[in-house]
């Protein structure tokens, strides 16, 4: 590997690390609801709010990160999230109530939205063309691995905290689980921070404030003198193009011949949410306890969730150039719909019933005369189940129990639960996940690029809030079966957009897709 190739690589694997923390902050929360929603006795909606106020402050800091970069620079931004993950890490951990806990998240959220923009961002503008796809791809797959990292890492201190370990026992791993959970994330935030102590300021930014001696140092450390001159002189042609486009306005998202390409980006942008995906992330492990496994094994199973999406968003860079996006996206959604179907019926034909013999591995605060009223009762429906435990042992003393109950009376097939959500999230890492970027950068014309990803990122924010906001919700008052169904029917109605109004973006431009589509009324 030449000298110039190492320093690339190495600059943006440790910015890259931005993307692990992104998906590690997300994705940890997976394993922390189940305890935090009997330890604050939180409402579903709570519970919700818990899960759905980092991305509401995600978006927020999307919106603002780039103009901050902008006039501050892209490393001391990197620097900050990296501080943000940090705070957030310990405040979450240490939180003595629930609104603490939200305000740390959000405050994780922050870190999230500008590690999204600004990681990739920084290594596009330092990277060389010919390997600058490999080098962003950095930041998208150290997402994926942060994500897989969250789920073992929950799975870990919850069995670390159940062992006999005498270090476990004095770290208190068992009756502060989810605290652990929460706070081990300070480690590699601290990390990232102290590495970025080694990293280069942008040259783009660095031109952008005249600093053109920096700029053509860092890019000569990426490449040779002769290319880096060249890479100079073509971030001062950008500037100047962008400098000339100045003053656009949303307005122009929305005229006549952006009609084609808003309508698709909008859709696929509210598609990729509203399938459920940031329900499996966000709730793996209370999803598999649905299923009457248990904890730890609801957690074990989490961990394959993570070591699937890994694997098929491998997949999929490998595939998405050489079969097309439609034909991804198409096979996806047919996955995902199927899936979806799958974990209804699964959850849809189990029932419910409690024995004598059932409950005598209950836990002790069960008390076996409150549920001699429902016992040899048959329950067709997690709700009816659910409501019928709930008004027997009361509400908080079922929520203690929960996973408890449900294993001791479900009778249903755990194993097509799995697969459900394992072949879910496989389809999903190998269409919507990487392609919808992909199509953004290809559908948008280039003086409108920039404007039009903000606004259908920002769509796909607020959709992603909103399924992860209400999702314990439909649990509860709308059962497992129909929650899934619903995401089924999306899917549907998705892959019939996809199949009917979507062409084939690889190798087209934007004036052959208007032409390609102008008969369809769009």
């Amino acid at each position: 590997m030449k000298q110039s190739t190492r320093f690339t690589t190495t600059v943006a694997l440790i910015v890259a690390l931005g993307g692990f923390l992104m998906g590690f902050d997300a994705s940890v929360i997976s394993g922390v609801v189940g305890f935090i929603e009997t330890e604050f006795e939180l409402t579903k909606i709570e519970l919700g709010w818990s899960v759905a106020s980092l991305t509401l402050t995600a978006t927020i800091a999307m919106m603002l990160a780039g103009p901050i970069s902008d006039r501050f620079g892209r490393r001391p931004v990197l620097k900050v999230a990296a501080a943000l993950f940090a705070v957030s890490a310990v405040a979450s951990a240490l939180a003595p109530d629930f609104i603490t806990l939200v305000i740390a998240r959000m405050v994780g959220g922050l870190g999230v939205g500008a590690a999204l923009i600004i990681a990739p961002m920084y290594i596009a503008e330092i990277a060389p063309a010919e390997i600058r796809g490999r080098m962003v791809s950095f930041n998208q797959l150290n997402i994926v691995i942060g994500i897989s990292a969250a789920f073992f890492s929950n799975y870990l201190i919850l069995e670390l905290g159940q062992s006999a370990s005498e270090w476990a026992e004095q770290l208190r791993l068992g009756d502060l689980a989810w605290r652990w959970m929460l706070g081990v994330e300070t480690l590699p935030a601290i990390v990232y921070l102290f590495a970025l102590m080694f990293v280069p300021e942008s040259p783009r930014w660095l031109t952008m404030h005249g600093r053109e001696e920096e700029a053509l140092s860092v890019f000569e450390k990426a490449s040779d003198a002769q290319q880096a001159q060249a890479d100079l002189a073509l971030v001062k042609s950008s500037l100047h193009a962008e400098a000339e486009q100045q003053g656009l306005s949303i307005r122009q998202l929305f005229q006549p011949a952006m009609k084609l390409v808003m309508t698709i980006g909008i859709s696929v942008a509210i598609l990729q949410q509203i399938t459920g995906i940031n329900s499996v992330f966000f709730y793996a492990p209370m999803i598999f306890e649905q299923s009457g496994i248990g904890t730890n094994a609801a957690f074990m199973q989490a961990v394959l969730v993570g070591l699937v999406n890994l694997l098929f968003t491998v997949a999929a860079i490998l595939l998405i150039d050489k079969l097309g996006r439609r034909p991804l996206l198409g096979l996806g959604l047919v996955g995902i719909a199927v899936c979806m179907f799958t974990l209804s019926y699964g959850f849809g034909s189990a029932n419910y019933t409690l024995t004598a013999d059932s409950i005598e591995s209950l836990p002790a605060d069960v008390q076996p005369e409150l549920i001699e009223p429902v016992l040899g009762v048959t329950y067709d429906s997690d709700v009816a189940f659910r409501g019928a435990l709930s008004a027997a042992v009361g509400i908080d003393t079922f929520k203690r129990n929960e996973s408890q109950l449900i294993a001791a009376a479900i009778d249903m097939n755990p194993t097509l639960i799995l697969f459900g959500i394992l072949g879910f999230v496989a389809s999903f890492a190998i269409s919507l996940g990487p392609v919808m970027w992909v199509l953004f950068s290809e559908l948008f014309p280039n003086q409108l690029r920039g404007l039009a990803i903000s606004f259908a990122g920002l769509v796909n924010s607020a959709v992603s809030f909103s399924v992860q906001l209400i999702f314990p919700w439909e649990l509860e008052n709308l059962g497992n079966a129909l929650t899934f169904l619903i995401y089924g029917i999306f899917a549907v109605i998705g892959l019939v957009f996809v199949m009917r109004i979507l062409p084939e973006t690889k190798g087209r431009s934007l004036e052959e897709l208007e032409t390609a589509q102008a008969g369809r009324g769009l």
